[in-house]
């Protein structure tokens, strides 16, 4: 603020004046005002932009700096709360004519990337259920259901309502029913047909009853899953694989997506495959790893 030269200064101590007197804004509020407008208004100043003819696109270009800058999107956020205020403040006292922040915008939240396990996490957790230190009497199910999660990609909701008609595992299909009782037919690797055969040979038989109906996986009194027990169930495996990261069913979902792509897999196939009724809705998967696309860089570009 002590860089800032007459008129800006005047304009902020007027602005936070009022504030104090008129807002009965907190000191901590006040303090974060003056931290964001003196570099705002110090911006303008070394633009050599008179407070009276500050544009809209004068606005914006320093919004962009703030982000080239690094700095956080809710920082931002906030940064753009405060030149609203002041902007409104200074048309109210009649200092300039037109509120230029009318048409700003507050910039779009990125979305959060998902938390996906690497190739050696997701195999250390599909191992899990077999490791000595795993007592689990329902091992083999547990393999069957981290197998088919890691396969297909099918949300914890639609693993609890497949059906053993719905599952076409010599022909490697598996035929899930989404949102919207919307129907598609999702491949199935044959890892996880394996287990699954397995699972329904060795376990499956032993404990169904008048209440299984047709669900292929089923808890310990023979009845349907429900979404806890298979999240309980991822949980309890990533404790044993000994991953640091906290996931859950839909982590599954996210690397089977991932992993797909990062092979060089066509994202309208994955669409398919995962149910989404919109590509953009998949388009979040592409934030392959960098580390990854370095190296198709270096392998395959010409002067690599």
């Amino acid at each position: 603020m002590t860089n800032l030269e007459f008129p800006y200064i005047d304009h902020l101590d007027s602005f936070l004046n009022y504030l104090t007197l008129e807002r009965n804004f907190s000191v901590n509020t006040r303090q974060s005002y003056t931290n964001d407008l003196s570099r705002y208004l110090l911006y303008m100043q070394q633009q050599q932009k008179a407070v009276e003819s500050i544009k809209l696109d004068d606005i914006r270009e320093f919004i962009h700096t703030l982000s080239a800058t690094g700095m956080e999107a809710r920082s931002i956020a906030r940064n753009i709360s405060a030149i609203r205020s002041l902007h409104k403040f200074l048309v109210a006292e009649k200092i300039v004519q037109v509120n230029e922040t009318n048409n700003l915008r507050q910039p779009k939240p990125l979305k959060a990337l998902p938390k996906v396990l690497t190739h050696d996490e997701a195999f250390k957790l599909l191992d899990a259920p077999l490791a000595k230190d795993s007592s689990s009497r329902y091992a083999l199910r547990d393999k069957a259901i981290l197998e088919f999660l890691y396969a297909t990609g099918v949300r914890v909701s639609e693993l609890v309502d497949v059906c053993q008609n719905n599952c076409f595992l010599d022909e490697g299909f598996i035929r899930i029913f989404g949102k919207g009782s919307k129907e598609r037919l999702v491949p199935i690797g044959s890892s996880a047909v394996s287990w699954i055969k397995r699972y329904l040979d060795e376990l499956r038989m032993r404990i169904a009853n008048d209440r299984s109906a047709d669900f292929l996986f089923l808890n310990a009194r023979g009845g349907r899953l429900t979404r806890m027990t298979v999240y309980n169930i991822v949980t309890h495996y990533s404790l044993i694989a000994g991953i640091s990261k906290t996931i859950s069913p839909h982590t599954l979902r996210h690397t089977f997506a991932t992993h797909l792509l990062e092979g060089g897999a066509d994202l309208r196939a994955v669409q398919e495959m995962l149910g989404h009724s919109s590509i953009l809705a998949t388009q979040i998967y592409t934030h392959i790893d960098r580390s990854f696309l370095c190296e198709v860089h270096k392998s395959f570009h010409p002067r690599g």
